[in-house]
């Protein structure tokens, strides 16, 4: 298999031409084998239409392309596997307290290459051979598109060179608590065995800390077009208990919060997101009816019988990283009172 690397953002207008031309021929080593052999070198002239692997047109192959990426990694360029809603929010940050770092994105597909790169993302594709390390690594990816998580977490670990932080954002759901009791950074974990669901978690924060690197596990992520209660609103009606206890944040809350953990460069650390306002999932509902800002109307939850929650609190990771939410609490995002 060939390689891909991560190109640079100026290169970014030859690296959007030749994706679009490939894609379109059926006989394209691209076509065939999903993953773009594409190796850019510092100086491409006549010959790339030999050191890309395709037939590219003769247009392409006798334009002269400059500002190509030499393959520098600077100290504080990053890598986002799985730049989604939250690896995007990280993104944007991250370029604000590194004005001129280069940030890298891999994804499972090419679907949204080019947004990525409108963004100033350099994309790549997962399975490319890592030709390249980078000082910054966080994995956002979640593990319903993989086959093997730990595997493709172990992975990214080995494109960190150690030097700033490499970062895992993982979930609450490892906290053995199903009460509504309450749960902390040190709270013990479910134990390997009980649940595929946490299994597959827990295994790959083993990884991410046996390379040194930090794992944040994060509460249910939220906007106002994404979260739990947009899940609800479009049943209508739930077969869950109302009573369950929930604990959210907000997406660009997280992003800031990881972003303080990057920048922090901690080691071996396992640290918790959340907005320290458990809410009931009713609570959750009753606060979107009274806030009037949604056209669907939820009509109740009819469970009794499934597991409550868990409170969440993090005083301690906000206190070490001196960190706090921009949104301290569902109800404060809606804009109502509590």
């Amino acid at each position: 298999m060939g390689s891909v690397s991560c190109v640079s953002h100026s290169s970014r207008a030859l690296t959007h031409y030749l994706f679009v031309d490939y894609l379109s021929s059926k006989n394209s080593v691209f076509y065939k084998n999903r993953i773009c052999t594409v190796k850019f070198r510092t100086s491409l002239s006549s010959s790339m239409a030999t050191s890309l692997h395709v037939n590219a047109s003769s247009t392409v192959a006798s334009e002269e392309v400059k500002g190509v990426s030499s393959g520098l990694v600077g100290e504080n360029d990053l890598m986002i596997v799985g730049p989604g809603v939250l690896g995007r929010l990280v993104a944007d940050q991250w370029r604000q307290e590194h004005p001129g770092c280069q940030i890298y994105g891999q994804t499972v597909t090419t679907d949204h290459h080019d947004e990525l790169i409108e963004m100033g993302i350099n994309p790549c594709v997962k399975g490319s051979e890592v030709t390249q390390k980078y000082p910054y690594v966080i994995f956002c990816a979640p593990p319903s598109r993989s086959s093997d998580y730990p595997g493709d977490v172990r992975l990214a670990a080995m494109s960190w060179n150690g030097e700033g932080s490499f970062l895992f954002t993982s979930s609450s759901a490892p906290f053995d608590c199903n009460d509504n009791g309450p749960c902390d950074e040190d709270s013990p974990t479910v134990p390997i065995g009980r649940s595929p669901r946490t299994d597959v978690l827990l295994k790959a924060e083993k990884v991410v800390l046996e390379f040194g690197g930090c794992v944040v596990r994060l509460a249910g992520l939220y906007k106002a077009d994404r979260g739990a209660h947009v899940y609800w609103l479009g049943k209508g009606s739930v077969e869950v208990r109302p009573d369950h206890i929930l604990n959210l944040i907000h997406y660009e809350d997280a992003a800031s919060l990881s972003v303080a953990i990057l920048k922090k460069k901690l080691r071996g650390r396992i640290l918790l997101g959340c907005d320290n306002h458990p809410v009931s999932r009713q609570e959750v509902m009753d606060l979107v009816s009274k806030s009037g800002k949604f056209s669907k109307k939820f009509e109740g939850f009819t469970g009794t019988t499934d597991p409550l929650g868990k409170r969440l609190n993090n005083s301690k990771t906000r206190q070490e990283l001196e960190w706090e939410p921009k949104y301290p609490s569902f109800a404060h995002f809606l804009g109502v009172s509590e």
